[in-house]
């Protein structure tokens, strides 16, 4: 496998097959969405056809639910689950307090609500994704379709009064379309390139009418894993304050993620 891995996809990889290591039997697990969520999905399921794993998964979008079930993983809605013991994602950026840009898949509102509903989230990431200040990715705002281009026009004048670099907000597009979410709203990115004060961002975002929700995670990580493409893991607990090291073989012959696509 390793021979086939380009060096970001063996940090995915990596830092997935280390968080699997957190999920117990009998644990409710919430399924993040996005290509190294993927890859811990697969790991999940393998886990479960291999080793006999009993958990059960809340995911976050459609996509993850179809891979879910492909895998073998039994899939729960949150409302059947309640609460859950832990939720694994992936993450746009992530600085070094942990705090989060997410959504660039789309599923952005689940994700927050299923991972704000977990005693424990735990984000995966190559470490391309680790930044200094968030802001380099664009944000993803999610808005309601009705009205949105009065939406746009009123978070751009907000990001006036913001400490931010840019005030772009542009629609996501999904070929001639606009991109629509698995709730039937729209989303629009804002072209920030730095957050100087991501909690008064999120904050004002979500206040304005015709916001749903936005991408900034706030105070939700616990712990980050972040891979190398060499086969390194770092763990990072925010909350016991532990940084450990570790490395992970490849297995050529291992083929359960050839099919696997970002």
């Amino acid at each position: 496998m390793s021979g086939e891995l380009s060096p970001i996809d063996k940090a995915k990889f990596v830092a997935a097959k280390r968080a699997v290591d957190f999920v117990e039997d009998g644990m409710r697990v919430g399924l993040g969405t996005g290509s190294t969520a993927a890859w811990m999905v697969r790991c999940l399921g393998e886990l479960v056809r291999d080793d006999g794993l009993k958990i059960c998964g809340v995911p976050t979008s459609v996509r993850t639910a179809e891979l879910a079930r492909e895998v073998g993983i039994d899939v729960i809605s949150l409302d059947e689950a309640k609460w859950l013991d832990l939720t694994i994602d992936g993450a746009d950026e992530f600085d070094g307090d942990l705090n989060l840009i997410k959504g660039g898949g789309g599923a952005l509102l689940q994700e927050k609500i299923v991972a704000t509903a977990s005693d424990q989230m735990i984000v995966i990431a190559d470490v391309g994704k680790e930044v200094e200040h968030l802001g380099a990715f664009p944000l993803p705002v999610e808005v309601i379709p009705f009205g949105w281009q009065t939406t746009r026009a009123l978070i751009e004048e907000l990001l006036v009064s913001m400490d931010v670099l840019g005030r772009d907000a542009s629609l996501r597009m999904n070929g001639d379309h606009p991109f629509v979410t698995d709730e039937g709203n729209y989303i629009l990115d804002l072209h920030l390139g730095r957050i100087g004060n991501p909690h008064q961002l999120a904050m004002a975002l979500n206040q304005m009418p015709g916001v749903v929700e936005n991408g900034l995670f706030m105070d939700i990580c616990d712990v980050v894993i972040v891979g190398h493409g060499d086969g390194r893991v770092e763990t990072r607990n925010i909350n016991e304050g532990t940084v450990e090291q570790d490395r992970l073989d490849f297995l050529e012959s291992e083929n359960l993620f050839s099919d696997l696509q970002d």
